[in-house]
């Protein structure tokens, strides 16, 4: 059974379908996505696995107990843990006031720690795992996002220490994906940009995320890592 927040949209739906195609039941968390977390439930059922969604706001305690409740309840074990949920907002850094930087912080960084604390009993007991999803800002300088970074850098190294608490019962790694899901809002010369730049020529896709997800969760050796899948685009930084 697995649990992925932020799973109604974007990646974390891909995730969420992805997980049931290869047969596992879903908890899909959203905050404020109700209507295409309930779409993923049905395509969930559909595909004649259980699933069930939870609203919860996990930037804070009770969110994170909230949502751990509703794994207790409606499946009774915990597999596979993916923190997907997650804000990218775009501002310059000396622009960022404290309250919007909290705000950032909260929900990609102290959220997947809460949810990993109050989840931590389930996936003992289930000797199961997590996955966190980062991306290229933790490693990379981006200037237009970098309160986002600093929170995905310290995901990055959250990771790193749950894989160290957790060990030898759970395992935690992450994921950096690059261009699978460009934004919405994104210019055809923008994605003509990131293709030149990458390496293998082409804009990735959200399986290519689902096929790593599944590695992970199928590779008891592996923890404490994080696996970077970008087409080749971050060699332009090494």
């Amino acid at each position: 059974m697995a649990l992925v927040t932020g799973g109604g949209v974007r990646l974390g739906r891909a995730i969420a379908l992805g997980l049931a195609g290869a047969g596992h039941d879903l908890l899909v968390h959203y905050n404020r996505s109700e209507e295409p977390a309930a779409e993923v439930v049905a395509a969930v059922r559909a595909l004649g696995r259980r699933a069930e969604a939870v609203s919860a706001d996990l930037s804070t305690p009770e969110g994170a107990e909230r949502v751990a409740r509703a794994v207790e309840e409606h499946f009774g074990r915990l597999d596979l843990l993916v923190n997907s949920a997650a804000s990218f907002d775009q501002a310059k850094l000396l622009e960022v006031d404290p309250e919007r930087w909290d705000s950032v912080m909260d929900l990609n960084l102290r959220g997947p720690f809460l949810v990993a604390r109050a989840l931590a009993p389930l996936l003992t007991e289930a000797r199961g795992s997590v996955v966190n999803m980062v991306d290229l800002s933790a490693f990379q300088p981006w200037v237009r996002y970098p309160h986002h970074g600093v929170s995905k850098a310290g995901l990055m190294h959250l990771t790193r220490v749950l894989a160290r608490v957790l060990a030898p019962a759970v395992r935690v790694n992450a994921i950096a994906p690059g261009a699978v899901l460009p934004p919405d809002d994104a210019s055809e010369a923008e994605l003509e940009r990131e293709i030149e730049r990458t390496p293998l020529a082409r804009i990735g896709s959200p399986d290519d995320i689902v096929r790593t997800v599944l590695f992970l969760t199928a590779s008891p050796f592996v923890t404490g890592q994080v696996v970077v899948v970008d087409g080749g685009r971050s060699l332009e930084f090494g």
